[in-house]
């Protein structure tokens, strides 16, 4: 979210520059191309991008109440967090029951949601059913803008979100096209392309994989 200079807000130092940058592009008659240029040099990078969701989370949430929420949100933080600093990535956001996450290459991100599907699994063994974790995982690979630590922004960002947050179910792992692209080590995945195309993205699969 852009913050307008003067709200009392305090930006980091990327951000400040990304800030000043949009507030120029948007004055009459200035150089846009140029203007972009400039923001793909300072903040453009590749990256690989992870969005997580909670299959079920917002019905459990209405069925047995906040302290529910609490305890669902504590569960998959205590979870996942080692699993993305083991396989190498940042955790950028954590808001309500979904998670961004970057990483530097396709194949740690990969490794990390299978390892966190695995984890969800041996978690679920021994949990009543309303309090089982079932993640939904959306990746995505490709150039984007980083703010920071802060946030990330992007087509395959974008197109990440989708598929993790809105067309995933528990178990699922849906990749784009880029990142399946990208990957480097494949053995003992399949991927089975699926029928919704999210906006940025040229294709989408579903990643057959096999858990413990």
């Amino acid at each position: 979210m852009f913050f307008p200079s003067g709200h009392g807000v305090t930006l980091s130092a990327s951000r400040h520059r990304l800030e000043k940058l949009i507030e120029d592009r948007a004055k009459p008659g200035c150089d846009k191309e140029a203007i972009d240029r400039r923001i793909w040099e300072l903040l453009g990078d590749q990256r690989a991008v992870m969005f997580t969701d909670l299959s079920g989370f917002s019905r459990n949430v209405a069925k047995f109440g906040i302290i529910h929420f609490l305890q669902t949100i504590y569960e998959s933080i205590r979870i996942f967090v080692p699993l993305i600093e083991a396989n190498g990535g940042i955790l950028l956001k954590a808001e309500a029951d979904s998670l961004l996450v970057i990483f530097r290459h396709s194949d740690r991100a990969m490794s990390c949601a299978i390892a966190m599907q695995q984890a969800t699994k041996e978690y679920n063994k021994d949990t009543v059913p309303e309090e089982r974790v079932l993640l939904c995982v959306g990746l995505g690979y490709g150039d984007m803008l980083l703010v920071g630590d802060e946030d990330v922004f992007g087509a395959e960002v974008n197109a990440a979100s989708k598929l993790g947050e809105d067309t995933a179910k528990g178990g699922d792992v849906f990749v784009t096209e880029n990142f399946r692209k990208d990957l480097k080590q494949t053995d003992g995945l399949e991927f089975d392309k699926i029928e919704f195309v999210p906006p940025g993205a040229a294709a989408a699969y579903n990643v057959r994989y096999r858990l413990v």
